[in-house]
């Protein structure tokens, strides 16, 4: 927010950093929130997507969201980590899905898929009921972190749930929402 005042104080001419500066509060704020930008030289208002980086001339230019805004978490053989209605599974870093992720958090995730494939080929190669038990505990517990570190980055304007491992694994859940962290008030 700083940036944005310091540029609309800076007067007339404002120079090309305006677009870029009022693309962060609508990325930050997400689609719930409409968020206009002026152009000067066009005599236009615009409204700014909180995705795509460009500007609409409806709140909505996308008729629909066009980003997954309600994203699931959950680790399943040969399939990306993320979920999305309406976008299937994805990579964490796919341009498409615009989330923006720490490259430890995409490194993070990725790693967690590839040891849920690696778990799976060493169990089916096998084949000795329980011997992975304990490592799919493991993965379960492990993918949770992520998810939390997911809901952290992308702040209030998504949705994550963690769902572990998908088709039940050993330690299935329905669903846990993970929330942003926000500090709790002092009570005293």
């Amino acid at each position: 927010m700083e940036a944005l005042r310091s540029w609309s104080l800076s007067g007339p001419p404002h120079d090309e950093r305006g677009l870029p500066t009022a693309q962060r509060p609508a990325r930050h704020l997400g689609p719930s929130w409409a968020v206009r930008y002026w152009d000067e030289g066009r005599r236009t208002v615009k409204g700014l997507c909180w995705g795509c980086d460009r500007l609409h001339w409806e709140r909505d230019g996308h008729a629909s969201p066009p980003h997954p805004v309600d994203i699931t978490v959950e680790g399943e053989f040969k399939y990306g980590p993320l979920r999305s209605d309406g976008f299937g599974d994805f990579l964490p870093d796919d341009p498409a899905a615009a989330l923006d992720l720490s490259d430890g958090l995409v490194a993070g995730l990725y790693g967690w898929a590839r040891s849920i494939d690696d778990t799976l080929d060493l169990d089916v190669r096998d084949r000795e009921e329980g011997r992975y038990d304990a490592e799919w505990d493991r993965l379960f517990r492990q993918g949770s972190a992520p998810a939390q570190q997911l809901a952290d980055e992308l702040g209030p304007s998504r949705t994550v749930t963690y769902k572990g491992l998908a088709h039940g694994g050993p330690a299935a859940v329905t669903s846990v929402i993970v929330r942003p962290w926000r500090p709790r008030a002092n009570l005293r």
